[in-house]
Parts: structure tokens; C-alpha cells; sequence
């Protein structure tokens, strides 16, 4: 090999990578302790990128839609403050979007917990009329019920009463609590300062991306430059189109739900509907939810009706799990059907609900990447088509 500066230059760099990868190996609990403090330090900022990643979605269709250039042959006097006014409907829909579905769905369920209080009493009486009854007719039973409160009178509970204190004393009860209370609030500080970087991110998106263009050019080759720009804008059409996606197939959902309630005459209809809708937003698994709280809701009515319920929502769930969300989300994204399965069933089991809506655009860039790369590759070999078949 020729020892010329490039290739020393790849050999020291080499030799640099070898050192850090051996101290690495040793020193790994401190290698994961850094790479810890420094997820911690940028989960705002991440977050702050996620939000401003699915707020530009509507952001952009309403400065398309109320804010064009030109009103016919005039100027829009508006096309100026576009973005401000854009993004503040854009946090005023969120907005107005929560605040309606808990103004329906907080009443339902408060209402739901009285009955069940007024229902108790009822409850009550009849579980001690039926004791009285199985006492009269079995009173075998009630011969073993009077000797299990026998042995239970001779319980040691000072004993278990001094165990239960050594356990809340001397366990990690009170550091449990406190790393707990700790994680909400570092929570909630990393969601305000995330929700300011991305009101920032939207309101200045086109300075920043000339700034990182110019960053970039001056410090990578052009071609390899445009290459990641490429990357980039697929990257933003991938994430755009799966919320969109994901948007139309929850409002499909709520609307195969309320349509479906109302023809069975089912209680609730419209508010378990909409709360299907929304957790529906969390990719195949989201409507579990809605399903639950829904099944509470109608339990309550009756519970020949919360099964009915829950049989509807099984059928429902499978016409939407195979037909539609695979169909509408997947090729929104470009992404098969298998493939979302299996993007969502990762995600799921490495980063939880995060994970679920991430990797669903995630594997579309990477299966469009590959796909890409693997017919460049045949066309260059000049593979014959029969022999892919």
C-alpha cells in the first residue's frame, strides 16, 4: 500500500478508533452513564423537534388554504404574518380539539362513577339477602365461613403490623416516591421547553434550514451533501404523510364506530366514538383504549350491551387492523402491509407508544432507501427480470 498523507491519514484515524472502541469495552459503564447524561440534556430539544414535526403538518395546509400570495390580481396584505397567524390557529385547533373531547368524555365518566356509587347500595342488599338465603339453605357453608373468621381471629397482627412498618421503614418505598415525583417533573420541564424550541423551529424553519445548508456545504462534498438533503426532504414527506394518514384513519374509525352504535342503539355513541378517534392516533393498538373507558361507560347502562360493545369492537378492530389501516397509513407512507405490522410491533417493544408512532415512518425511509439502492445495483449487474421472479 502507498504511504502517501491520505492513506496515513486513514490509517491514524484507524488506529484512533481501535484505542476508543478498547477504552470503551473497559470503561462501558461509563461509556452508557455519558451517553445517558447526553440523552438527557437533549430530550428537550427532541421533543421540542417532535412536536414541531407533527405541528407543521396543519401548520403548512392552513398558510396553503387562508394565507396564499394572492387574492386574485391583489396582493394578500396577510401573506407577510402567515406564519404567526398559521401557527397560532394551528395551537388554538389542538386546543380547541382536547377541550371538546374531555368536556364530553370527563362529564360521561363522572356521571358513570355516581351511578356506580348509587348503584352500590342497591348491590349491598342484594349480596346480603343472598347470604341470608345460602345460609338457610347451606349451612355446611356457613359452618366453614365461622371457622375461617376463627383462624383469623388468631392471626399474630402485631407481627405482620411490625413487618408491614420495617417494610415501609427500611424499603425503597420513600425513594421510589421521590424518583417518581422526580421523572414528572423533569417530564413536564422537558415538555415546556420543548413546546418553546419548537414554537421557535416553526416560526423561524426556513433561516435555520439555510443556516444548516450552509454548514453543510462548507463542510461536506456537494455530491454527499445533496444526497443527505435528499434523505432529508424524503424524511419530511415520510413523517407528513404518515400523520396525515394516521389522521384520516382514526376519523374513519370514530365514523365506522358512531355509525355502528347508533344503528344498535347503544348509550354513548358519539363520545365513545370520538375517544376511539383520538387514541386511535396511536398506531393498531391506540383503540384498545377508547374500547376500555367505552366498555366502563356502557357497563354501567347494561351488560348485555357493554358485550355487545366489545364484540362490535372486535369485528370493527379486525375490518380496521387488516383492511383499512394497513391500506390508508401504509400507503400513505409507501410502506406494505407487513411491514407496518412489523414497524409497529418493534416500536412497541423497545420504545413503547413513542416507539409505535415513530417507526411506522422510520422503516418507510429505510425500505424506500433500500429499495432504491437494490434496483440501482440490478440494473448495474443487468440482472434479467425472470430469474427475480
Amino acid at each position: 500500500m502507498d504511504l502517501n498523507r491520505k492513506n496515513m491519514q486513514k490509517i491514524a484515524l484507524l488506529i484512533v478508533f481501535t484505542i476508543l472502541l478498547l477504552v470503551g469495552l473497559q470503561k462501558f459503564n461509563y461509556v452508557i452513564g455519558g451517553v445517558h447524561a447526553i440523552f438527557h440534556l437533549v430530550m428537550p430539544f427532541v421533543v421540542g423537534g417532535a412536536i414541531a414535526f407533527i405541528l407543521n403538518v396543519p401548520m403548512c395546509f392552513l398558510e396553503r388554504k387562508l394565507f396564499p400570495r394572492r387574492w386574485g390580481r391583489r396582493l394578500n396584505p396577510l401573506y407577510r404574518v402567515r406564519r404567526i397567524f398559521s401557527l397560532i390557529l394551528t395551537f388554538a385547533l389542538v386546543i380547541a380539539v382536547l377541550s371538546i373531547l374531555s368536556l364530553m368524555v370527563i362529564p360521561e365518566m363522572a356521571r358513570s362513577f355516581v351511578t356506580v356509587g348509587e348503584r352500590i347500595t342497591i348491590f349491598s342488599a342484594q349480596v346480603i339477602n343472598y347470604v341470608n338465603d345460602l345460609a338457610t339453605n347451606y349451612p355446611e357453608i356457613v359452618a366453614e365461613i365461622q371457622k375461617f373468621f376463627s383462624d383469623w381471629n388468631n392471626i399474630d397482627w402485631k407481627k405482620i403490623g411490625e413487618q408491614v412498618y420495617n417494610f415501609f421503614v427500611n424499603g425503597n418505598i420513600v425513594n421510589d416516591t421521590f424518583s417518581f415525583a422526580t421523572s414528572v417533573i423533569n417530564s413536564m420541564t422537558n415538555f415546556i421547553i420543548g413546546l418553546v424550541f419548537a414554537i421557535y423551529l416553526l416560526l423561524q424553519k426556513e433561516t435555520l434550514g439555510g443556516q444548516f445548508k450552509r454548514v453543510l456545504y462548507s463542510f461536506v462534498p456537494e455530491d454527499k451533501a445533496d444526497h443527505f438533503l435528499e434523505i432529508c426532504q424524503l424524511t419530511r414527506d415520510t413523517f407528513s404523510s404518515f400523520i396525515s394518514g394516521q389522521c384520516l384513519e382514526a376519523c374513519i374509525l370514530g365514523l365506522m364506530f358512531f355509525i355502528s352504535m347508533s344503528l344498535l342503539r347503544m348509550p354513548y355513541a358519539l363520545v365513545i366514538s370520538a375517544l376511539i378517534a383520538v387514541t386511535a392516533l396511536i398506531p393498531i393498538f391506540g383503540a384498545f383504549i377508547g374500547c376500555g373507558v367505552g366498555i366502563f361507560l356502557i357497563l354501567i347502562v347494561s351488560p348485555i350491551q357493554a358485550l355487545w360493545f366489545l364484540i362490535l369492537f372486535l369485528v370493527l378492530q379486525q375490518v380496521e387492523g387488516n383492511l383499512i389501516y394497513p391500506h390508508v397509513v401504509g400507503s400513505s407512507v409507501g410502506l406494505p402491509s407487513i411491514w407496518v405490522l412489523m414497524a409497529v410491533t418493534l416500536g412497541a417493544s423497545t420504545m413503547g407508544i413513542v416507539g409505535m408512532i415513530i417507526n411506522i415512518p422510520l422503516f418507510s425511509i429505510v425500505y424506500t432507501l433500500l429499495r432504491q439502492s437494490v434496483r440501482s445495483r440490478l440494473q448495474k449487474r443487468q440482472i434479467s427480470r425472470h430469474k427475480l421472479r
